[in-house]
């Protein structure tokens, strides 16, 4: 308490944010909207499985989050827990970690039902020298399978979208080296501007041959800078040092970030996050773990799904047990992809809230109204400039502590 009687908190020394990439809960407000009524990834993907064996995140509170077979709900939680709700436009991953860090895209990025227009698509080929095939939405496993003959005999690039905003390149890496896939991605985020301002253009390597094609972990995202100054600058400013796992360097098309460590799946990602909460460093680590979205979501893989779920569930103890007096431990996700309805696209779900560490108090946070609650609090428990929007919930899990 200072000296005009006001509570003050305890600065943290390290806080890590980990993002279940896809693992919504369903009940978003304006799921209809977006056509995604009744979509609950983690409550419909365990009923479709028979249950899960999830015990670490059932004691910190996941059950008490959505009805989730197997999950029960707890009477005390180990962990503070509630849910957040989106408030930018679309149900994107670049949007939805934007808004966790304080920046809310209140138009939706466009988006290609129809593939991309002709002037489009004949830019990018006089620009990259090369024809291009495909240009419809598709599953990307599916559409290298479908065109890689066609790809083999031309070098035509395949180029693809999704339900996302997303320009995407596929390019079999003995056909066409990935420098030039890269480049021409390059090519691509350079001339999407302005009504064609996708949020992501993305690098897809794969291997192989027709029947048992790959995709490797040579992906590359090229994605829109945020539109202003999100939590990851202010904390930059205040000298807190942000380290990138996974994707995240990508996504805010690397602003704010000291370091950054890429990963090829979620065992990976685990990895590096335990490396560095071994270490002494302070700061923020900010990790995606993306295998449940793209290996799992968008392939309607309901049981693959549910046993990362219980890997990751399994290696939690170990990250809990690193984290010393003054870290703490975020957990959340950015949208669902739930993999038992016929979309293979992103679902408009609310996302879970757990937050565990020494000094966290097992309350109840409520639903949020804005992803952008995370960036809020992150900035006032590493002690950086305060965002424009969010309400922070650190005294809610500090309980006022000095």
């Amino acid at each position: 308490m200072d000296r005009t009687g006001v509570v003050t908190l305890a600065h943290l020394r390290r806080i890590a944010l980990v993002v279940l990439d896809s693992a919504g809960i369903g009940d978003a407000p304006d799921a209809a909207h977006y056509h995604d009524e009744g979509s609950n990834t983690l409550g419909n993907l365990s009923r479709a499985v028979g249950g899960l064996t999830l015990p670490t995140l059932q004691r910190l509170g996941l059950g008490n989050l959505t009805e989730i077979s197997g999950v029960p709900p707890v009477e005390r939680p180990k962990a503070a827990w509630g849910r957040m709700t989106e408030q930018a436009a679309g149900k994107d991953t670049v949007v939805g970690h934007w808004e966790m860090m304080g920046q809310i895209r209140r138009e939706p990025f466009p988006l290609y039902p129809d593939g991309f227009p002709g002037d489009v698509i004949a830019e990018f080929e006089r620009l990259t020298g090369r024809p291009a095939i495909g240009n419809y939405p598709a599953s990307g496993t599916v559409i290298i399978e479908e065109l890689f003959e066609e790809h083999r005999r031309t070098g035509a690039w395949i180029v693809y979208t999704s339900g996302d905003s997303v320009f995407q390149i596929a390019a079999h890496e003995e056909l066409i080296p990935v420098e030039e896939l890269y480049r021409a991605c390059e090519i691509a985020r350079e001339m999407l501007h302005g009504e064609h301002e996708v949020a992501r253009v993305i690098a897809r390597p794969f291997v192989g041959e027709q029947g048992s094609l790959q995709r490797t972990d040579r992906r590359r995202d090229y994605p829109l800078p945020p539109p202003g100054p999100t939590a990851l600058d202010h904390l930059q400013e205040a000298g807190v040092p942000v380290v990138a796992v996974g994707k995240i360097n990508d996504i805010f098309a690397g602003q704010g970030i000291a370091r950054s460590i890429h990963t090829g799946s979620n065992a990976e990602g685990v990895e590096a996050v335990l490396g560095l909460l071994a270490e002494e460093a302070g700061g923020l680590i900010f990790a995606n773990l993306n295998d449940f979205d793209t290996r799992y979501g968008h392939r309607n893989d309901p049981q693959g799904y549910a046993d990362a779920l219980v890997e990751f569930d399994g290696c939690l103890p170990q990250m809990l047990d690193l984290l010393g007096e003054s870290d703490m431990l975020l957990m959340v996700a950015d949208h669902g992809t739930d993999p038992t309805t016929e979309s293979t696209d992103h679902s408009r779900e609310r996302v879970p809230l757990l937050v565990a560490g020494p000094k966290v108090q097992p309350v109840h946070l409520g639903t949020r109204e804005t992803y952008a609650d995370v960036g809020a609090t992150l900035c006032e428990l590493l002690n950086a400039r305060p965002l424009p929007t969010g309400s922070s919930f650190a005294a809610e899990v500090l309980g006022g502590e000095q």
